[in-house]
């Protein structure tokens, strides 16, 4: 019988202090619907009664998990396959102007299907990836003949080895939250940069959506960041958050998602329209963005 974790303090600060703050579907596999928590203290939201590390493989089970399957099937799906290119770009160059290298030794955690990795590599950095699902690391060996390792390994990497880790959409997908940052801070060069890409419930595209907002994604998604719950989490390892990046496309592609989860179809219109309500609410606030990059050091 699986094991589900049900929290009493949040765990990002540890206060007990905590409400229930909405419900979500998991519109992708299972249609169960789980609680959704608040912290009063740092404003983490977090995902109640989610099946343990061991047991939480099979929702992530789905054709149409993008990072697992590089499906294109369906409008949305093909529509972020249409943008990937440009994003990868970008990331890429991100990483170069805030290290300030044009190469060097990257580690990515949570690679999927390896496309990020590809990119970096075709870029001459030194990138080791990490992935937990086995299908997924099978098709970035047939997409790019690359080898992704284990998520397991990232305990046994050596040391001060790396000068950028990066974190796409994955930190919010991790049981082991603090242990996983620790090791990260240890694992970065002392000069070196970690970037965390995560959703923000504290957009205007999750106020619009509520429950249905797909960026939710229960019960993958444990944790539900805000700029602010982001801060203490560093601040507690002793890490620091230099800058915030937006994630502008994100906006358009979860309010589709939304769309789709609230009225049965994507409204492409009206989706179109609150991403764009979105990202103009963000327009000199990126802690009000979709989802946000944060650029982190020692």
């Amino acid at each position: 019988m699986s094991q589900h974790i049900h929290y009493t303090h949040c765990p990002v600060c540890g206060t007990a202090d905590i409400k229930n703050a909405l419900s979500a579907k998991d519109y992708t596999i299972s249609g169960e619907t789980f609680a959704i928590a608040e912290c009063n203290g740092c404003l983490l939201r977090f995902t109640q009664d989610v099946p343990e590390a061991a047991s939480i493989s099979p929702y992530y089970k789905s054709e149409n998990y993008i990072s697992h399957t590089n499906t294109s099937k369906g409008l949305v799906n093909r529509l972020y396959q249409s943008v990937r290119k440009k994003t990868l770009r970008q990331k890429r160059k991100l990483i170069s102007k805030a290290t300030g290298i044009q190469k060097g030794s990257l580690l990515d955690v949570g690679s999927g299907t390896g496309s990020f990795v590809n990119e970096m590599k075709q870029a001459d950095w030194q990138v080791t990836g990490l992935e937990p699902d086995a299908d997924a690391r099978a098709v970035g060996k047939q997409l790019y003949n690359i080898d992704l390792a284990d998520v397991s390994q990232l305990y046994q990497l050596h040391s001060s080895s790396y000068d950028a880790i990066t974190m796409w959409h994955v930190l919010e997908h991790v049981h082991d939250l603090q242990g996983y940052v620790a090791q990260l801070k240890l694992l970065l060069k002392e000069n070196g940069k970690l970037f965390i890409a995560v959703p923000n419930y504290t957009s205007k595209d999750a106020a619009i959506y509520k429950e249905h907002w797909a960026a939710y994604d229960v019960p993958r998604h444990l944790y539900h960041f805000s700029p602010q719950s982001m801060q203490v989490l560093m601040e507690k390892h002793g890490l620091k958050i230099l800058q915030y990046k937006p994630m502008r496309y994100d906006s358009f592609y979860v309010s589709m998602l939304s769309s789709k989860y609230k009225n049965g179809k994507t409204n492409l219109i009206a989706s179109f329209f609150n991403g764009l309500r979105s990202n103009f609410k963000a327009i000199g606030d990126v802690k009000r963005c979709s989802s946000v990059i944060y650029i982190i050091s020692k």
